[in-house]
This record gives C-alpha cells, sequence and structure tokens, in this order.
C-alpha cells in the first residue's frame, strides 16, 4: 500500500473563492463505514459543516482508479469528492461549467455554424441560449434558498475542485486543456448553475440550439450585434434576412431537436429484482446506463462515506458530487431515461395588430422581453459583447414554432384561425434545487419506506426512472420524474383537439404535447407539488419477482400487473414494446434458458445472483437473432445460388453471406463470425409492425408480439428477408469487411487524445476489441457508434469515423475500418445482497479518466472487452486489502460566504 502525504498549502491564487489550509497529518485511522443511519433523521450541523470551515477528507483509491472518500460531515464528503473529479477530469468540468455560464464564445470563438445553411456560429447560440434559460442567474437568485445540506456540499465540492486547479501547475493539466484559460476557480453558483442545465436535458436543453434563438417577432433580425462601439461590423439587413431565414430552414436534425433519447445518448436497462427469484431470498439489481464515452455525460464511480449519515457506492455524472446509481448496506437502486414528457408547448393566440401581446380566455397578456448579452472572442485583444433580445410569456421563453417542426406556424403566422406564437412551460426549471437531497435522502435509506419518502414530499429525479432492490428482497418501480399535472378537463379537451388538429395529433404521437395557450383550462394544476403530478399520481409498483424498464414507458415493468390510469403524460400504454425490451423480459421470464448463449440468465436454478446478472449481461444476446435467425437460415437454403434483387436494378447471390451466417454462433462476442452479416441484414430489413409479421400484436403478450415474419413469397429472389441481405452483402463489400471476420476486430473502441487545446483528436494507443450490439439488433448489452465530432456536450474535438454507411449500424465507409464504438454500456453492475452485505459486479467501460496520461484512462477498457469485471469493493476490510491501495488525506478552507458568480 502507498500511502500519501499531502504538505502543500493552497495556492493563494482564487477568482471566486478565498481558500486557504490547516495542515494535519494523514490518518489510518478510519471509520467503520456501515450505514447505520435512518433516511428520516434530522441532521446536526456538526454532521453538516466543517467545523469553523476546516475540511478535511481521507481518499482511499483503489483498483480501477475509484476513490473511496470518508469524511466527518458533508461539506468535507464534498471537498473530497470535487477534488477527486478534478484530477481525473478536470478539462469536462471546466467545460461544463463555461456552457452553463454561456461563456463558450468567450473561450472558444464563435464555433462553427450551427448548420451549413445558418451562418452564427454554435457556440454565440448556445451560449445566448443557455442565457436565455436564467441558469447562472436562477443560480445566484436560489443559493440561499437550498437546504443546509445542499449548500455545504456545493461549498465542499467547489473547494475540492478549486484546491485541485491551485495546486496544479497549467501545463501539468491533460493535454486537452492545458493552459486553457477557461480551467480556472469555479463558484457554487457555477456548479449549481450546471445542475440546472442537466435537470433540463429532457426538456428545454433540446431547443438551445436553434428554437430559442430564433423565436422573434416578424420583422425582427435574430442576428445579434456588438453592444458596443467595436471593430466588429453589425450585420446588415440581409445578412440578418439571412440568418432568420436559414434558422427556419433548417432541419430539426441539423439544430440538434432531437425526441429520441438514445440519439440524446441518454438510454439505459434496470432491473430491480426481489427474494422470489433470488438464489438467498435477498434483492438484487442490474444497472445499465447507456450513455457516450466522451463529453460530460460520463459517468465516474465513488464510494463516499460520512459515518452514521451516509456511506454510498455509485456513480454519478462528471461534476455531481454523490452518486446518483448506487447502493448501500440495505438498498440499491438505478435509473433509466423515461418515456414521460417534462415541458408543454403552448400555442398563443396574438392580438389582432400586435405580436407582443396575447389573448387568454379574454384577457391581454404581456409578451416581456430581456436583453441578454455574449462576449465573443473575434480573434480581437479582448472579447466583444454582443447583445439580443429574448422574449417570455408567462410560461417560459418564447420559441420558433417552425423551427421545431415545419408543421408549427412561425411567430405571427396563422394556426387553427388565428395568428399566434409558441411558448413552453417547463417541469424541471426549479428542480434542480432539489437534486443533491433527492439523492440524498435514497442514499441515506435503509429500507422501501425511508426510500420511497423523498418521492412523496415532491422530489423529483428529474428525467429518470427508477428500479429499486433491498436486503429484505423488495423490489420497486416509480417514474418518479418531472412531469406536468393537467386536470382531467383539461386532458379531455386535449384529446378533443388531438382528434380534430392534424398538428397536435403528429406531436402527440411523437410524445410532444401542444396545449392551447388562450384557455386557462390547460394550466398545470397547482397541487401539492406547484404544478407537477405528486407522488400519488406517479406509475409505481411493488413486485416479489422483478421490476424493469429499458427505456419504453411504465406501462409494461411486469407483464404480470400492467400499469394503467395514469396521466398520458407518461407515456403510451398498450403499445409495442422495443426490441430491447423484449430481450430482457425473455432473459427475465426465462431465467434458465439461454437462448443461443452458453449463459443461462440465473443459472440452472432459475434464481438470480449478482454475478450471474453481470454475466447474464455479457452474454451478449440479440432478440432479433433468436427470433429471426433460423428462418433467414431456411430461406437461405432455399435461395441456394439464386441471384437476390437489390432494389437498385441489380442482384447477387447470397450464398456467402449465407454461409456465415450458418457459422455464426448468434450473439455478438468478440471470436463470433457472422454477427456483421446479421447486423447489416437487420438494418435493412429494419422490422416494421405489423407488416412485416404474420402474428399482430397482442397487448397481453407484449414480450412475444408481433412475431413471425409473413411467408416467403414464391420468387424466391424478391424475398423481403432475403432482399434485405442482399443489399446488406453490399454494403459490407463497399466498406471492406469480409463475412467471417470475428467481431473484434472490426467492431472496437479507440482511446485518443486531443493536443493542444484545440487541436485535433488522434488514437492513443492500439484499438480495443469491443463486444456487445446495437439497439435496433434487439440487443441488451448495446454499444453503438458515436457519429459526432465533438464529445458529447462539450467542443472538445473527438475521434470519429469520416463517414457511415446507410442501415448498418453506423458502419464506416473507410475500408476495413468497421464500427468504431462510442457510446453504450458504461457504468454497469450485478448486485445482490447477502448476510455479508452487498455483493457488487461491474465496470466503468471506458474508465475512471479521460486523460491518456492517467493510468485509470483505459484500464478498465481492457478488462470490459475481456469480459474481466471487478468486484465493487464496499466495506473498509475489503478496501484495505486491495492490492492496489492509495491513501491520501486532503486539507482546505470552505468558503465563508457565497460570492457573485458573476463577480
Amino acid at each position: 500500500m502507498k500511502t500519501i502525504r499531502w504538505t502543500r498549502p493552497l495556492a493563494a491564487v482564487c477568482v471566486s473563492l478565498l481558500m486557504g489550509t490547516a495542515l494535519i497529518g494523514c490518518s489510518s485511522d478510519y471509520h467503520n463505514n456501515n450505514n447505520d443511519s435512518n433516511g428520516g433523521d434530522q441532521l446536526s450541523d456538526s454532521q453538516i459543516n466543517a467545523p469553523n470551515g476546516q475540511l478535511s477528507a481521507t481518499i482511499r483509491t483503489t483498483t480501477g482508479g475509484v476513490p473511496h472518500i470518508t469524511a466527518d460531515n458533508l461539506e468535507s464528503a464534498g471537498f473530497g469528492s470535487g477534488y477527486v473529479q478534478a484530477r481525473d477530469n478536470v478539462c469536462i468540468i471546466a467545460d461544463s461549467i463555461i456552457r452553463a455560464r454561456g461563456e463558450r464564445a468567450k473561450f472558444y470563438g464563435p464555433g462553427p455554424n450551427v448548420a451549413d445553411a445558418l451562418p452564427v456560429g454554435v457556440n454565440i447560440v448556445t451560449d445566448f441560449s443557455y442565457k436565455a434559460l436564467g441558469l447562472l442567474d436562477r443560480a445566484n437568485e436560489q443559493f440561499d434558498e437550498l437546504s443546509p445540506e445542499s449548500q455545504a456540499m456545493l461549498r465542499g465540492f467547489v473547494a475540492g475542485y478549486n484546491k485541485y486547479v491551485d495546486e496544479t501547475d497549467a501545463a501539468d493539466l491533460p493535454a486537452k486543456c492545458a493552459g486553457a484559460p477557461w480551467v480556472r476557480d469555479i463558484s457554487v453558483q457555477d456548479l449549481y448553475a450546471y445542475y440546472q442545465l442537466v435537470a433540463l436535458y429532457a426538456s428545454g436543453d433540446n431547443f438551445v440550439k436553434g428554437p430559442l434563438f430564433a423565436a422573434v417577432p416578424p420583422g425582427v433580425s435574430p442576428a445579434p450585434a456588438p453592444a458596443a462601439a467595436a471593430s466588429v461590423s453589425t450585420p446588415t439587413s440581409a445578412q440578418a434576412t439571412a440568418i432568420a431565414s436559414a434558422l427556419r430552414a433548417a432541419t430539426p436534425e441539423a439544430l440538434g431537436l432531437k425526441s429520441d433519447y438514445h440519439e440524446r445518448g441518454m438510454a439505459s436497462n434496470g432491473w430491480g429484482i426481489g427474494g422470489d427469484m433470488t438464489e438467498n431470498g435477498k434483492g438484487a439489481l442490474l444497472a445499465n446506463p447507456h450513455f457516450p464515452y466522451t463529453g460530460n455525460r460520463r459517468l465516474y464511480q465513488s464510494q463516499v462515506t460520512v459515518p452514521g449519515v451516509y456511506n454510498v457506492n455509485g456513480s454519478a455524472l462528471i461534476g455531481f458530487l454523490i452518486p446518483l446509481i448506487g447502493f448501500n448496506d440495505n438498498v440499491a437502486w438505478t435509473h433509466t431515461v423515461s418515456t414521460a414528457q417534462h415541458f408543454t408547448l403552448y400555442d398563443l393566440t396574438l392580438k389582432a395588430g400586435d405580436d407582443l401581446t396575447y389573448i387568454k380566455d379574454g384577457e391581454e397578456k404581456p409578451i416581456t422581453s430581456k436583453t441578454i448579452t455574449v462576449e465573443v472572442n473575434v480573434g480581437a485583444a479582448q472579447p466583444v459583447p454582443f447583445q439580443r433580445t429574448f422574449y417570455y410569456s408567462e410560461y417560459g421563453p418564447m420559441l420558433a414554432g417552425n423551427v421545431i417542426n415545419s408543421n408549427l406556424p412561425a411567430w405571427g403566422a396563422d394556426f387553427a384561425g388565428r395568428p399566434t406564437a409558441l411558448t413552453y412551460r417547463d417541469a424541471n426549471t426549479d428542480t434542480a434545487r432539489q437534486v443533491i437531497d433527492q439523492w440524498l435522502a435514497m442514499g441515506r435509506a435503509s429500507n422501501l419506506a425511508e426510500f420511497q419518502q423523498p418521492f412523496q414530499s415532491c422530489g423529483s429525479v428529474l428525467w429518470v426512472n427508477t428500479m429499486y432492490s433491498d436486503a429484505s428482497g423488495q423490489a420497486f418501480y416509480i417514474d418518479g420524474t418531472s412531469v406536468p399535472s393537467l386536470s382531467p378537463q383539461a386532458l379531455q379537451a386535449f384529446s378533443a383537439r388531438v382528434s380534430s388538429n392534424p398538428v397536435v395529433a403528429g406531436l402527440a404521437a411523437n410524445n410532444l404535447t401542444l396545449l392551447d395557450g388562450s384557455r386557462g383550462i390547460y394550466d398545470w394544476v397547482d397541487g401539492s407539488c406547484n404544478g407537477l403530478v405528486a407522488y400519488d399520481g406517479m406509475p409505481k409498483l411493488e413486485r416479489r419477482d422483478f421490476v424493469q424498464n429499458s427505456n419504453d414507458s411504465y406501462w409494461a415493468t411486469n407483464p404480470e400487473a400492467f400499469l394503467t390510469g395514469y396521466s398520458p403524460l407518461f407515456g403510451p400504454t398498450e403499445n409495442i414494446l422495443s426490441p430491447r425490451t423484449r430481450m430482457g423480459l425473455r432473459m427475465l421470464e426465462n431465467p434458465t434458458d439461454p437462448g443461443l448463449s452458453q449463459v443461462a440468465p440465473a443459472g440452472s436454478d432459475g434464481k438470480f445472483t449478482g454475478e450471474e446478472i453481470i454475466n447474464a449481461l455479457y452474454s451478449d444476446r440479440a432478440y432479433y437473432a433468436e427470433t429471426l435467425l433460423d428462418e433467414l437460415r431456411t430461406r437461405c437454403e432455399t435461395a441456394g445460388d439464386t441471384a437476390i434483387a437489390t432494389g437498385s436494378g441489380d442482384s447477387r447471390s447470397v450464398a456467402d453471406g449465407c454461409t456465415a451466417l450458418a457459422n455464426w454462433n448468434g450473439v455478438y462476442n468478440l471470436d463470433s463470425t457472422g454477427a456483421q452479416v446479421f447486423r447489416v441484414f437487420i438494418g435493412q430489413y429494419s422490422p416494421t409492425y405489423p407488416a412485416q409479421f404474420s402474428v399482430a400484436f397482442d397487448p397481453a403478450n407484449p414480450e412475444t408480439t408481433p412475431s413471425t415474419p409473413n411467408p416467403a413469397p414464391g420468387d424466391v429472389s424478391r424475398d423481403p428477408m432475403l432482399v434485405a441481405l442482399a443489399i446488406g452483402l453490399n454494403r459490407l463489400d463497399q466498406a471492406g469487411i469480409d463475412y467471417d471476420t470475428p467481431l473484434g476486430e472490426i467492431q472496437y473502441q479507440q482511446p485518443y487524445s486531443v493536443s493542444p487545446p484545440g487541436g485535433n483528436a488522434a488514437p492513443a494507443g492500439n484499438p480495443i476489441p469491443w463486444h456487445g450490439n446495437q439497439n435496433f439488433e434487439g440487443g441488451f448489452n448495446i454499444v453503438s457508434v458515436d457519429t459526432a465530432d465533438v464529445e458529447d456536450g462539450t467542443r472538445y474535438p473527438r475521434y470519429a469515423p469520416a463517414g457511415t454507411l446507410p442501415n448498418t449500424g453506423s458502419l464506416s465507409t473507410t475500408p476495413g475500418e468497421g464500427w468504431l464504438i462510442g457510446y453504450g454500456t458504461s457504468w454497469h453492475f450485478g448486485l445482490n445482497f447477502t448476510d455479508a452485505g452487498p455483493q457488487g459486479y461491474g465496470l466503468v467501460s471506458y474508465s475512471q479518466s479521460d486523460d491518456p496520461s492517467s493510468d485509470h484512462f483505459a484500464d478498465q477498457d481492457q478488462r470490459y472487452s475481456a469480459k474481466n469485471y471487478r468486484k465493487f469493493l464496499y466495506s473498509d476490510a475489503d478496501i484495505n486489502a486491495d492490492d492496489n491501495l492509495e491513501t491520501e488525506t486532503i486539507e482546505g478552507t470552505a468558503p465563508t460566504e457565497s460570492d457573485d458568480a458573476d463577480g
């Protein structure tokens, strides 16, 4: 064991916080970390705040770079968390902060155009939009209203982050941000503003690349202008008109508007398994988020312990100070992205001749405005301030409707026989103030009643479902997200509106609710939770067998107990389930059946353990392989060497592809040959329901229907399955991929580096073979290609394929390159409770640090590739016995007051 003692005082240089330190020796007297707290206990000041502001945390780092942080109070625990996260991922946090502050253009310049036809830099557009959302303004206003626990932990995290920044020479930072001026001390308001941004991932954050920026009255240009005399010309009238037109003509895809959460890097699988389905009668859990491998939605594992108060091992989005998915001695939980809606759109009825006044229930209402300033680096000695006016209704910011959807009207255009303008109300505008308290209470719970309590008190988990299990063998599901509360009368009136207005109906089919802003009946019901659905109205289920979710709605959480009768804003019911959900249910409902793999999900006894759960995930099964492969092989035998039509006027034999399929083992292991053939087949076949299947969807049996391909036609050359195969094989030929190459040679994760700041991304080390399958294949252990040229949620460049082929799961156009994985199974584990405590097994698939010089940049990547999961260390005895243990104690002084974040 190596012990590190800190002897250097904090640097005196601080931008937003004054800090000092008092030195004490490194202690080896660790506290017993049993979670002996009660989620309902009131905490004392000494449990919350560091005495006299003197912060101290002990950090034990174990195999894989996992920090176990122990402190005597929550403030010091936050201090340790901030320090280790900066140590491992400072560049990500620094970029996240300037994003929330609306300062990317100040440091990075205007950035590339938002769309080819839109001559406005993306950094300018998003900076204005985030400021229009008021993230930093709200942080300044609300920080003093946060709970003592939240304030203390935010202060601590910021102090820890700043300690690392102050003590690290700028040239010694990771290459992607070495010497960068945006890596600087932050304030508690900065961090809180970032939490508000994260809270809006499934709502307001959808609008920052165009709809907010383009929302101006008729005749007004959205082009910003210099705020004062400067050597930067104001856009001409023609340029301003071009900008306005380009914004409205740009496609939603070009502007980053995506309703599919997977496309936004947000999807997951989760199982809560009750005692009836485990070997020892205690609970078990699968946590399997599918998030991007790069950028600010990376997950980071840590254990945070304040004896007698809190003790959770888990992971959080980088920059969050306590785990969001994890476990303690008695309870474990995970999250998946919900289908629920977290905002409602409103079309306002404008007053005739007045584009800044709307009519509601016969009363005139003003559309207000606010002038916002953004600084832009234009290559001069100092950034140039630019200004723009943004507009607001009583509900929230105005939106350019025709940018969101071509069927929606522009501001002032006719809609349903009246001049209109679009706005929205966001259910997560203010929920960030509860984020720390919500997850702190969940992590302090020792049983289901305590775990449910923060939900019952109008808490929110923002935009994710929750699956839970505990040591008593109880499993629990809840969609505890922030969902607008509409009255029964409003829901009935909206249903009639859907029936009569095809635009409203089309939006509703895509999970968007457009309400008539001229009628007060559509206002949210204040109720007990300030306009949000309260606990009693949330979909939830307690079971002793299982609960599960893979991003379908709450409806089929367990097909033995369908959930119905909830607000339609929580998502659809009695609808076809995704193939990924069906693959998960297939494993849960048939726990001794290995399918095409060699792995029975729960072993021969059909009773799960944590280790069996992780192995079930790693079995790399896929629903469509298990339901369509036999039929496809049969049709291959019928086809022989027959030339199969490809739909482009020519034809080809599929015999070689059929041979590869005959030799495929049906799963997506590194040594699997032929998996690529099935992938391009299913990508082209792209099952549609019920058109291609003879057994119709049955709401009573959603796990298995629809099913069974339609009978083969008499003309083999035009068999839809074989045609799809022929087209897919052409794609493989085009990409230079052999049909029988082992999957691990053509599906891989490529570590890369970025140097210097603003430079290009280049490979860092050899490609790492990557097992797993894709969503459209009906895979469960999901991996996929990320084609973005910047890291998720950042402006850092990333290594990506130069181009991809359609209907192939983003197969690279570069000959022989294959699938360059950048998204999917990330932080993941199987866990079961035992008499000896929680036993968890898993990995952070892309490792703990994004710094190529770190020992923990690719160590867990290699383990994922080899299916060599870690046993999670939780007890003091296990942590202290780790062969790679390093121990350090860090100290500092908390800020004495909340400085203005704009100071």
